[in-house]
């Protein structure tokens, strides 16, 4: 189980590297890749198996990181609707997009040092 949270940070940080690389932005690679979505399947499809250990802090911690910034995407779109809104929805998907790299280093060291992480 060990291995596969690894392997769930490795997918979204796969998503996270293609949305640096390429054209789109961080947040839309990270909640609309393939990687990020297996990730999310496997974690509520494993989540069963690591209630109780401290792997189910990550397993929540990465849950919440997709559906937030799915949030932060939703808000961001409804701001760039309204065109005086367009430069804040930028803004706000360039915040969300750092917040998500911060968040999968963040759960993947902890991971490596074998800690739980606050949710």
């Amino acid at each position: 189980l060990v291995r596969l949270t690894h392997i769930i940070y490795l997918l979204h940080g796969f998503s996270v590297l293609m949305g640096i690389l390429g054209p789109a932005l961080i947040i839309t690679t990270f909640l609309t890749g393939w990687p990020s979505i297996i990730a999310v399947i496997l974690n509520y499809a494993k989540r069963s198996d690591v209630r109780g250990t401290y792997l189910e802090s990550h397993f929540s911690w990465q849950i919440r990181t997709f559906w937030y910034t799915l949030m932060w995407l939703l808000i961001a779109g409804l701001l760039f609707v309204t065109v005086i809104g367009i430069l804040f929805a930028y803004i706000l998907a360039a915040g969300a997009g750092i917040w998500v790299v911060y968040r999968i280093l963040r759960g993947w060291l902890a991971l490596n040092e074998g800690k739980s992480i606050s949710t």
